[in-house]
């Protein structure tokens, strides 16, 4: 999932985004994982965000398709960010 500010994410001088990669092995205990239901993402099952390992992906190696944009709300961003700072050693 596409992590980084709308700014970034179409500025032509940067030629990443930041991501959280999803995965479909949910472990709701995991402290740093956001649990995210199907009809939240998009996708065909639940997933949850793995907030640890955030990280940067290129964007020519994204694949463009409007029927799997989804847009979370602000709580849900805001939830992925406290997660990310959990990650980090950060108090919450």
């Amino acid at each position: 999932m596409i992590v980084s500010l709308d700014g970034r994410n179409r500025s032509e001088r940067a030629d990443t985004v930041l991501v959280v990669p999803l995965t479909t092995s949910v472990h709701k205990d995991v402290a740093t994982h956001v649990f995210l239901s199907a009809g939240e993402t998009g996708l065909q099952s639940d997933s949850a965000a793995r907030t640890e390992d955030i990280t940067v992906v290129k964007k020519q190696s994204l694949v463009q398709s409007q029927s799997q944009l989804r847009t979370l709300s602000d709580r849900r961003i805001c939830e992925i960010a406290a997660k990310v700072r959990i990650a980090m050693g950060c108090a919450p």
